[in-house]
């Protein structure tokens, strides 16, 4: 098992493109089991999440191509004529809650599936009651047994109308794939609207589908008998962008970051402005510089699009912990999602936390230490604060990290950064 060792103490100078996005790649793959023609993504991150996806959908009869040699995205060519195994094992899904979505193409094409109950990241419940309700309301008739979820329908899926009680970027995901291939029109209230809701939306149009109000809270999506093919540009990752700016607001020092869209962590960039840091946006490029003098404390809430992101939590409260003053982080999103805290601690941090509230004293400066990874947001935070400590610090159980973050050591050591991959 690998770790990453890095020596702290040097500002980060240089430029960084911006790769496709994690959370926009997953979906758009598994859309691409909706029809039986070629489906082309551009700009496909080269993750573990990306690769253990491809394997669950070979597993399903899609013929996949994968080429990840340009240094501007990977390209991934998908052709699924017929949908030839109906099962999503349990030894696939549990690495990655989003492969649980392979259900709705299923049960839209095929009309059966055996799909087991989602893993993925320990940073929450998550609950499946969404999906079930959906399904059902659709006509699919259910059993869950031995932590699968067993699903078969008769005919051509129901339109439904549904009301989401908290917009859930997962459900909203599934709903508009099952509703694409529904007979009928469909309508989701209290929908995501996330960026990569909008990616999503966008491809299933691309590819036939009629999906209205997306990036609204009301999404309405008619049916339509069969999909077509489609070439379709990944966008780039807001938490990867996100997280390089947080890195050099800690580090001090002046990156460009290439290929993103400032828009869409507006909420980011306003708060680290308020902390200090000086940003000049375009439409395509971000300047973040920073100097060396402890940032302002900002006070945050997480919440959905276009609230402050969740993915953005830990790596903020590892600025946060630096900065001269009292800070104050509140997580609404998951119920689990501060277990970083205690390996920012290691470092000297000075976080207490009280139910859904953190609350950061911040000190002068990290000192080096040896932690552990928890979860994939969380290994970035570590990241932050080994790359701003003074010392030579190593981070463990790292493949937390190569689920959402594309040559992460290549990108930050191009910016001067002191980070090496090692076996442990």
């Amino acid at each position: 098992m690998d770790l990453i060792e890095i020596t702290g103490g040097n500002p980060l100078e240089g430029k960084i493109r911006i790769s496709g996005s994690k959370n926009a790649s997953l979906p758009m793959m598994i859309a691409s089991l909706l029809t039986e023609e070629k489906v082309e993504l551009s700009n496909i991150p080269n993750l573990s999440d990306v690769t253990t996806l491809i394997e669950l959908m070979k597993s399903l009869g899609a013929a996949i191509e994968v080429d990840q040699t340009s240094d501007f995205g990977g390209k991934m060519t998908c052709v699924t004529k017929n949908i030839l195994h109906t099962e999503a094992s349990y030894d696939l899904v549990r690495k990655m809650r989003a492969s649980f979505w392979v259900l709705a193409p299923l049960i839209a094409r095929y009309g059966e599936a055996k799909v087991s109950l989602p893993g993925g990241c320990a940073i929450g419940i998550r609950p499946i009651d969404f999906y079930l309700s959906i399904l059902k309301r659709m006509g699919v008739t259910l059993d869950l047994k031995d932590g699968y979820v067993y699903a078969s329908v008769k005919s051509r899926l129901r339109s439904i109308n549904f009301t989401l009680d908290f917009p859930s970027v997962g459900v909203t995901h599934f709903f508009l794939m099952m509703s694409s291939l529904a007979e009928g029109e469909s309508v989701l209230k209290n929908a995501a609207k996330e960026p990569e809701v909008e990616a999503l939306a966008e491809m299933l149009n691309k590819m036939g589908a009629k999906i209205t109000g997306h990036g609204t809270n009301t999404i309405t999506i008619t049916g339509v008998p069969s999909l077509t093919g489609t070439k379709v540009n990944v966008p780039p990752d807001r938490i990867e962008a996100g997280t390089f700016a947080i890195a050099v607001s800690a580090t001090g020092g002046e990156i460009s970051l290439d290929s993103v869209n400032s828009d869409e962590i507006d909420v980011l960039l306003n708060v680290l402005e308020q902390s200090g840091v000086e940003i000049s946006r375009s439409k395509k490029n971000l300047k973040i510089s920073a100097d060396r003098k402890r940032n302002s404390p900002v006070n945050i809430s997480t919440a959905p699009y276009p609230g402050f992101p969740t993915d953005l939590q830990a790596q903020f409260m590892a600025l946060m912990a630096i900065a001269n003053g009292t800070s104050v982080i509140k997580e609404t999103i998951f119920e689990n999602r501060f277990m970083h805290v205690q390996e920012l601690a290691r470092f000297g941090a000075n976080i207490k936390l009280k139910g859904d509230t953190a609350i950061i004293e911040g000190i002068e400066r990290y000192n080096s230490a040896p932690v552990m990874a928890t979860d994939l947001r969380a290994s970035a935070s570590l990241i932050i604060a080994a790359l701003s400590a003074k010392g030579k610090s190593t981070i463990r159980r790292i493949y937390h990290l190569d689920r959402g973050f594309d040559k992460i050591e290549k990108k930050l050591r191009s910016c001067g950064a002191v980070i090496e991959r090692k076996e442990d």
